[in-house]
């Protein structure tokens, strides 16, 4: 207070006729006084090697041991599975079952530890026991040319040990997910297949890890690709005719896994040269993906309930309204089993728990896998992994990069730079 008035933050001191030396009255409320922290500083190199991992934001690179980045590029990818990891660890080393072969059992293991690994190291992990394994199990993976491993397959490596890693799981007696790579990654698809010489017609089932892009000239797109690779010519006996004949087969899916996979076929066979050469045509692939009409009749009335849900969901945070076919008493009242089955037709994998939530159709993108190089014989191979806080990190061996989202569709070929080999989608699910 001065001079019996109150002093405002934004009082003109030139007009009050403060004198030096005068005496001011303060009133208010102290503040506690300030106590010295009870623990100093701590900083992330000090902090315990785990503890780094987590603040990093990513997990660790790997070495690559010679010519293996197909290896490490496979590992980077599937690694980003927390279900597959949580599975991996409940996987004992005693857990091995007699219809699993001991070095089955051995590269599960492996996979297990080298998985936990990346997870606790802020250095790059050397995966010698894995490599080691992986080349028991599977030989290609050994061979060598001038006494060098040679350069191997990413796919293929990726195809068996997915593989490997579905007959262990399903084997180590877990009641809660008796065929866990088969509910994460499994597509059912059921095909017509029709001879148009004889009339004859029949229905086929198979389940499936990935779904294939075929790539011509007609094909731009990825949603083009698979489309293509969904119908298929092939010869084979006719009972009517007596002899062989071509039957035209068209599949649709059937059921829905949890991480969709989709390989670009951009490697064939060159007679000329007796190589696998590689199709660089580019072909571009969204972010968010919906395969909703390369469903069967059956899949798709059961993915109607929770895609309406979906698309509320999403208008409420737009702030728009839901429509009324939605919001209408007759579409609520759809049956819980038309929602439920529609992860998986098999019946193994079509019951999500309440937490997965029902499947959609939709697809978002969260790791590529990609090649650079002319042939599948040669080359180098990246990981491209979306984290849990949304950032991309691209895997180039013992290297995590930070990469932007916008950067990452820009992998889908045309040129001698790195291209979508490998693409892996996580389903958009809702609540049931």
């Amino acid at each position: 207070m001065v001079k019996g008035g109150l002093l405002k933050d934004d009082a003109e001191w030139s007009t009050l006729g403060v004198k030096e030396g005068q005496k001011l009255m303060m009133m208010g409320t102290a503040d506690e006084i300030v106590k010295a922290p009870e623990k100093g500083p701590v900083f992330v190199e000090d902090l315990p090697e785990e503890e780094q991992a987590i603040n990093l934001g990513h997990s660790a690179g790997l070495f690559n041991l010679g010519n293996t980045c197909y290896m490490n590029s496979t590992v980077q990818c599937l690694h980003s599975v927390p279900e597959l990891k949580s599975a991996l660890i409940k996987y004992s080393h005693s857990g091995r079952s007699n219809d699993v072969d001991q070095t089955s059992h051995m590269l599960t293991i492996a996979t297990r530890d080298l998985f936990g690994e990346l997870d606790k190291s802020v250095k790059a992990v050397a995966p010698m026991q894995f490599w080691m394994v992986l080349r028991k199990k599977y030989p290609q993976f050994g061979q060598l040319h001038n006494n060098t491993f040679m350069q191997q397959d990413a796919e293929e490596c990726w195809t068996q040990l997915l593989y490997t890693l579905s007959q262990s799981l399903r084997s180590s007696g877990s009641s809660e997910s008796p065929d866990t790579v088969k509910a994460l990654f499994g597509v059912e698809l059921v095909s017509r297949v029709h001879c148009v010489e004889s009339g004859e017609e029949s229905s086929e089932t198979e389940s499936v890890y990935s779904l294939k892009c075929h790539i011509s000239h007609e094909v731009n797109h990825l949603h083009e690709g698979l489309k293509h690779a969904l119908k298929s010519e092939l010869e084979k006996n006719s009972p009517s005719l007596g002899r062989s004949a071509i039957y035209l087969k068209e599949s649709r899916i059937n059921g829905l896994p949890r991480y969709l996979t989709i390989q670009f076929v951009r490697f064939f066979w060159k007679r000329e040269s007796n190589q696998k050469a590689k199709i660089l045509r580019k072909v571009d692939y969204p972010l968010q993906l919906d395969i909703f009409d390369l469903c069967s009749d059956d899949l798709r009335k059961r993915l109607e309930a929770p895609r309406r849900t979906l698309r509320d969901e999403e208008g409420k945070k737009l702030g728009l309204k839901s429509n009324e076919k939605s919001s209408g008493s007759k579409d609520n009242d759809i049956k819980m089993s038309d929602v439920e089955g529609s992860s998986n037709g098999s019946g193994e994998a079509s019951n999500p728990t309440p937490d997965e939530g029902a499947m959609t159709g939709i697809y978002d993108l969260v790791a590529v896998l990609t090649h650079k190089g002319r042939s599948a014989d040669s080359g180098h191979y990246v990981a491209w992994v979306k984290q849990e806080s949304g950032k991309w990190i691209e895997y180039d061996d013992d290297n995590p990069i930070p990469q932007r989202e916008e950067d990452i569709t820009k992998l889908s070929g045309g040129g001698d730079w790195h291209m979508a080999y490998i693409c892996m989608y996580k389903a958009r699910t809702v609540p049931m």
